[in-house]
């Protein structure tokens, strides 16, 4: 840019006293002149001298001053020349509007006040140089848009002219832009179809004044789609009028993404903490039940209150189930399951996996067929997981199985994996949920009737641990009415028959001794029931719910076996148990914690603490008498690790 006080004019007139006198008038003011006469040599000193103004007279000898100017203009080289158009002629007023029309950035009638001169010279070289300082502006932009991810656009809002499109518009959109008939990119005429009307509505939006900002998807031409936000802003001129309407577009695929798999994680967890909700509630109400069956006033015989007993007892079953399929998840979720590694009789987790889901087939008049391989087959893992598995697998295809219908499991072994499918002729599952039969919480529409309720992890979870096996699990049906089938594929590691686990008789010996057992629980129903029972079979139980008293009556009673619970007031059941260990009198005591605690860690803690054994509530009355009549047998199992656990699952 020329300062204005340096500025180069040329001056052009054919009539010497006419030329001679604007180019003193200039001089005076400061300005670098030099003449010209004739349209020709006007041209030739515009391309050759590079003028800042050209002071230009219409009558010219040999080309019109108009046409003299709209060369100027029309020639991409000298294009941003500034031409002031003067004319003798002041009743000519069509040759001032010729003269604009023709691209005269200004035009004065002669005779010409000195004053008048200077001044329409110097507005306009201010308006060159803020006009100039724009151009450096916008490239500028384009050079830092040319290298940037984001999509830029520049429109011209006077002839609607798009006249930058950034080259990651390619990437982007995966096409290119369309140049238009006029030789430049024009958004009604070029771009691509469906981004004209867009650029349009900005344009309008930016022209009243309003703000532009909208988020829309964007299908490229191999079919993918992408999310895009787009801005819009004017761009002021020295005078604050719009001089470029611009535009940003980014691309937020991934953080769109990330916000609908929130919004679907959000609806899952509603969907679940209902099912939650209706799953705890559904085995209060027969217990409820239970219990006033069992109230002495109704004098019922001995098999109602059997038939009540055992209500409450496999609905606490359910209860406890649905409690460890969300723990396991847990577990499973954040790495800290763990799988034993031993020999695994399949017939005995098939059965065992059975054994589980009996009274739910039973209940529903299901058939099941076992078709099993007849040799014995062995495999290396945890023996309470690949039953679980099994059981997960059968108790959902019970589920989903109407009344009367088949379930068949049936057994492969190949020579390195090793094949269990469950097949029934249940409910079926659509194509569309057979992708998402596996995650989290998801459980077909067509169980909204949740007759059978469930929380949606079973199938999850059985995966996992699967997985966890070095195994696959995979999932197919024809469709809704056709049934479904699961076959879990474990890679066989071949064990000899002299591996085979010998199941251990874990009956109860008729009689058992008589033992002082102190029980600590701040739970004042819990530590009813449990008393009541351990009275039953003959031990001497007393009473504790807080450590400070636990540890008095330890101290003047002896006990020979110590049933504590962990989360207690005051000292905890870690406390207590680390300061029975301390005294003589309790130092080889059976400790037992009977707790809701049954994290890994929490196990740990217990063998660190002095605990012999560490059960999870619930557990059955028989393991606890199980454990006390050991105690019995073989003296106090102290010393093991981890802590000998009875709720048949790993630490």
């Amino acid at each position: 840019m020329t300062p204005e006080s340096h500025a180069l004019i040329l001056n052009v007139d054919d009539n010497d006293g006419a030329r001679y006198a604007k180019s003193r008038v200039l001089s005076r003011a400061g300005f670098e002149v030099i003449e010209a006469a004739t349209g020709a040599s006007a041209l030739e000193k515009v391309r050759a001298d590079s003028p800042d103004l050209v002071l230009l007279d219409v009558k010219l000898p040999d080309i019109n001053g108009l046409d003299v100017c709209r060369q100027i203009k029309l020639d991409p080289q000298t294009a941003t020349t500034v031409v002031l158009q003067t004319s003798a002629a002041a009743v000519h007023t069509v040759d001032k509007v010729r003269a604009l029309d023709g691209g005269a950035d200004s035009y004065l009638t002669e005779p010409i006040e000195p004053a008048e001169l200077i001044a329409n010279v110097r507005a306009l070289l201010r308006l060159r140089n803020a006009e100039s300082a724009l151009r450096e502006s916008e490239e500028r932009f384009r050079q830092l848009a040319d290298n940037v991810d984001d999509v830029f656009w520049m429109l011209d809002p006077a002839h609607d002219t798009l006249l930058y499109i950034s080259p990651a518009y390619r990437t982007l959109w995966g096409r290119e832009p369309v140049p238009s008939a006029r030789g430049i990119t024009h958004w009604s005429e070029g771009v691509c179809p469906d981004d004209a009307p867009r650029i349009a509505e900005a344009a309008q939006a930016l022209r009243r004044g309003e703000r532009y900002e909208q988020e829309y998807r964007v299908e490229r031409p191999d079919g993918s789609l992408r999310w895009v936000r787009e801005r819009a802003f004017p761009v002021p001129d020295a005078t604050g009028r719009p001089y470029r309407l611009a535009g940003i577009v980014t691309d937020i695929t991934e953080r769109k993404t990330s916000e609908l798999l929130l919004r679907e994680a959000d609806r899952r967890k509603d969907q679940f903490l209902a099912m939650l909700a209706h799953e705890l509630r559904n085995p209060l109400a027969p217990i409820r039940n239970a219990v006033e069956i069992m109230d002495p006033r109704n004098a019922l015989s001995r098999e109602a209150l059997d038939e009540a007993r055992m209500i409450v007892s496999r609905q606490v079953t359910h209860l406890s189930r649905l409690v460890d399929d969300l723990l396991d998840v847990s577990r499973i979720t954040q790495g800290k399951i763990t799988l034993r590694h031993e020999p695994v009789d399949l017939a005995a987790a098939i059965s065992a996996a059975i054994e589980t889901v009996h009274p739910m087939i039973d209940r529903k008049h299901h058939t099941l067929r076992v078709v099993s391989v007849e040799e014995p087959v062995i495999l290396m893992g945890d023996a309470v997981r690949v039953a679980q598995v099994i059981g997960n697998l059968l108790s959902n295809a019970s589920k989903y199985t109407p009344e009367g219908g088949t379930i068949t499991l049936s057994a492969e072994a190949r020579p390195d994996t090793i094949a269990i499918r469950i097949t029934d002729n249940g409910i079926g599952i659509d194509a569309s949920m057979l992708p998402h039969i596996f995650e989290l919480f998801v459980q077909s529409e067509s169980s909204l009737e949740r007759s059978e309720g469930g929380l949606g992890i079973g199938l999850p979870l059985a995966k996992r641990l699967v997985e966890l096996h070095g195994g696959r699990l995979d999932a197919r049906s024809a469709g809704i009415g056709h049934g479904s089938e699961f076959t879990a594929t474990w890679p066989r590691r071949v064990a000899s028959v002299s591996e085979v686990p010998v199941q251990k008789d874990n009956a109860v010996e008729d009689a058992v001794s008589a033992r002082r057992v102190l029980l600590v629980d701040d739970s004042v129903d819990a530590a009813s029931a449990m008393s009541l029972l351990l009275e039953t079979l003959g031990h001497d139980v007393h009473v504790a719910h807080d450590g400070m008293t636990a540890l008095e009556m330890a101290g003047q009673w002896t006990p020979e076996v110590v049933i504590l619970d962990i989360g207690l007031p005051g000292m905890d059941g870690y406390q207590i148990a680390r300061a029975m260990r301390e005294r003589e009198t309790t130092a080889g005591a059976l400790l037992i914690a009977l707790t809701g605690y049954g994290q890994a860690s929490d196990r740990q803690r217990s063998h660190e603490a002095g605990f012999d054994i560490h059960f999870v509530k619930p557990v059955s009355f028989n393991e606890i008498e199980q454990a006390i009549a050991e105690r019995g047998s073989h003296g106090t199992p102290r010393n093991m690790t981890p802590v000998q656990q009875r709720d048949g699952t790993a630490a």
